[in-house]
């Protein structure tokens, strides 16, 4: 499942740039030009990471990066600062606000792609191969095995697509539409109440009886997989 890269830059030509670059490694890249576009985004779909420019329409790269901090979706998403400033205070100030790291102009695209990985590869460790592990059950992306406890469990394809992706992001509530557009594809049209079917489907293989479930309800907002 490729991971999902925002960019928010308004340079025309270097957003080009840094798309083609990150379509070109495989990733799924959306942009914009606009602070307060970016935080629509974001709250419409969470990205698996962040390019984030210091200077952008409508809201600055710092105060986009603070209010995506406070949000319990968006808390944890890497976020990587492009910026013209070098000094060391304003590095300080860009980390302070919570972004994981920090570029600054010019760069090489290369360069960014290595840091955007690395990020990937502390947040994602299922695009490293990986087997990922919430509370006691695990999930061998290479293998394609699921275990809960060392029992070896069935699942369905489309229920290993959804349990990938919730375990790749423990803790943060997906909507429907977006469980859709991640395991089923954003061309397809799915039903939201398929999407219920299979989370159900998921609730049987994985939980059980007379424990609560590893996926949570949210109400009026989606699923969440809980972190223990």
């Amino acid at each position: 499942m490729a991971a999902s890269i925002l960019i928010v830059e308004d340079d025309a030509a270097l957003s080009e740039l840094l798309e083609w670059n990150l379509k070109s490694e495989g990733y799924d890249v959306r942009v914009t030009p606009d602070g307060e576009e970016a935080l629509v985004m974001v709250r419409e779909s969470v990205p698996d990471a962040i390019i984030l420019d210091w200077m952008i329409e409508n809201l600055s790269g710092i105060e986009v990066c603070r209010q995506l901090r406070r949000h319990k979706d968006s808390a944890r998403v890497p976020i990587l600062m492009l910026t013209a400033r070098g000094e060391e205070e304003d590095r300080i100030r860009g980390l302070k606000t919570g972004a994981d790291d920090y570029v600054t102009k010019p760069f090489s695209p290369r360069e960014l792609l290595a840091r955007v990985e690395a990020l990937l590869r502390r947040s994602r460790p299922a695009l490293e191969g990986d087997v990922l592990k919430v509370a006691d059950l695990e999930l061998d992306p290479v293998a394609h095995r699921v275990r809960r406890a060392g029992e070896t469990l069935k699942l369905g394809p489309t229920e290993f697509r959804l349990l990938r992706h919730f375990m790749e992001r423990p803790g943060r509530v997906h909507s429907r539409q977006q469980l859709i557009d991640a395991v089923w594809g954003m061309d397809r049209e799915i039903d939201e109440r398929t999407v219920d079917v299979h989370i159900r489907r998921l609730r049987q293989a994985i939980d059980r009886p007379d424990e609560e479930s590893l996926i949570r309800t949210v109400r009026a907002a989606g699923y969440s997989m809980e972190l223990a």
